[in-house]
């Protein structure tokens, strides 16, 4: 008899693999390694928790009040944009799609052009293989360093061209262009889309603008 030797010999291992995130965002069934991409669609529906896919590690994605304001009105902001010359799709915090195959991650925003999309439809699959132009992730407590760095590096890996770090308690956006070119806007700044969506701005006091809101 064959026996199939775990991947991870230790959860230290796991931890580091996903970027030292709180123990708790690591589901530990299917065992952590073995997980596929049918677990997120599985738990997804069963649960209503969203996971990403790391290595065979089912990564839940969490994200709180302030963090979900910045991530809608950016979409929207983006969709405005986007949608009257039809480039492409703007997704929300909840698009699973496989950057790399059997690499499931998960961008608060992202912004995906026609030509990206087999025959330029909406796909049917329910976690497509498809790599955006932008992703956009807004920052939260539970969110390390090195989490963010492996997400940049199989970002731009798999063929993203730009990356935004929106940070709401910083009130910062760290714009990467390339894994080794980033350059940091604060809150009196503008955003622009870049090569990538050319004629887009937003000044950031209006982005971040939204937290100071009042009834």
């Amino acid at each position: 008899m064959v026996v199939k030797l775990a991947k991870y010999r230790t959860f230290a291992d796991v931890l580091h693999r996903v970027g030292n995130v709180p123990a708790a965002r690591i589901r530990l069934h299917p065992t952590p390694g073995t997980a596929k991409v049918s677990d997120v669609t599985r738990i997804q529906d069963h649960e209503g928790i969203i996971c990403e896919l790391v290595d065979g590690i089912l990564l839940e994605k969490t994200m709180g009040m302030r963090e979900s304001i910045l991530a809608v009105f950016l979409s929207k902001l983006l969709d405005n944009f986007v949608r009257p010359a039809n480039l492409g799709l703007v997704l929300g915090p909840d698009a699973t799609m496989q950057i790399v195959l059997k690499l499931v991650r998960i961008p608060d925003v992202s912004f995906i052009r026609w030509d990206r999309f087999p025959d330029r439809r909406v796909p049917d699959e329910a976690v497509p293989l498809v790599v955006p132009n932008l992703a956009a992730e807004v920052l939260s407590k539970s969110n390390t360093r090195r989490e963010m760095k492996i997400k940049r590096e199989e970002y731009f890996a798999a063929g993203v061209e730009l990356v935004w770090e929106v940070d709401p308690r910083k009130r910062i956006v760290v714009v990467h262009t390339a894994l080794d070119e980033s350059h940091t806007l604060a809150e009196d700044d503008t955003l622009d889309g870049g090569a990538v969506l050319p004629g887009f701005q937003l000044k950031l006091t209006t982005l971040f603008g939204e937290l100071d809101r009042r009834g």
